[in-house]
């Protein structure tokens, strides 16, 4: 198994390899480094390319200098159109099973900020993109100690739970089934009208519950928790978060096929989580959809 870290020379592309090492640790996978850069278009009169590219080089030796002794690292510097395209034009080449970015930008509120490179990946990516947030480099957790499952409203996220599932196994920690339920105060002005929503869509999530249950290996370590609150992101600050936990959420039904597309829900949920954030495509990537 393979994990790619889009690397850049910058406290964010720190966080990024941060949660990239942790990740590698708790799955047993190997570590990609890659750099992008950018083609030379007035030509590569005086070797500027090379000189990049041996800028690029220095700074990924240097980060796989940092890599724990167990867990194998191998650098690579691409040239792109874009950053995002060339990391999923080499996670297509490697065989990887995830990219791995940071996703924090300097000055921003809160723990995330989608750039432009994560906006595009998190719109185009085929492969399951893990969002470190800002302050990941400092974190002391060597494994994944929790794995949370957001499940939306709808039932049929296949991927998305085998994919938290084989996480969680690797981590040795039951799996967090979670669904959050969001109810606008406008749903209703008397106090029964509020009330019976809630229970409708509390009823509806426990539904959607326990059909994702249904589908896991049998006697697979469980646990499963409905959260409300006037918004997602007042839903979501319920839930208790420790260092080293992460939680998945599946791609928008509005993404192509086998590429991803973050929804509203995920997006909202971005701007208060303190943990990484891995979003997974809604269909297996299958070998004619590699470039």
């Amino acid at each position: 198994m393979r994990l790619i870290v889009g690397y850049l020379a910058t406290p964010s592309g720190e966080d990024g390899l941060a949660l990239g090492v942790r990740l590698a640790r708790t799955l047993g996978a190997a570590l990609d480094l890659c750099m992008v850069l950018p083609h030379d278009r007035l030509g590569t009169v005086g070797g500027f390319d090379q000189f990049l590219a041996d800028q690029a080089q220095q700074w990924l030796d240097e980060a796989a200098a940092t890599v724990p002794d167990d867990i194998e690292v191998a650098t690579h510097v691409s040239f792109g159109e874009s950053f995002a395209e060339g990391l999923i034009e080499e996670s297509a080449r490697l065989g990887a099973e995830a990219i791995v970015v940071g996703a924090a930008g300097d000055g921003l509120i809160g723990r995330y900020s989608v750039g432009s490179v994560t906006g595009e990946l998190l719109h185009s990516s085929p492969v399951p993109l893990a969002l470190a947030p800002r302050g990941t480099r400092h974190s002391t957790a060597q494994r994944v100690r929790e794995v949370t499952c957001a499940l939306g409203r709808r039932q049929g996220a296949d991927l998305l739970l085998a994919t938290a599932v084989r996480a969680s196994a690797a981590a040795g920690t039951p799996l967090r089934l979670v669904s959050l339920v969001a109810l606008d105060p406008a749903f209703g002005t008397l106090r029964d009208d509020a009330e019976s929503t809630r229970d409708r869509a509390v009823a509806h999530a426990r539904q959607t519950l326990d059909a994702a249950k249904a589908e896991l290996p049998e006697g697979f370590p469980v646990e499963s928790t409905i959260v409300d609150g006037p918004s997602v992101e007042a839903a979501v600050n319920k839930l208790d978060w420790h260092d080293g936990d992460l939680i998945m959420v599946g791609s928008s039904r509005l993404s192509a096929p086998r590429r991803l597309f973050l929804g509203s829900t995920a997006a909202k949920m971005l701007r208060v989580l303190e943990v990484p954030m891995v979003v997974v495509p809604r269909e297996q990537l299958g070998e004619e959809d590699l470039p």
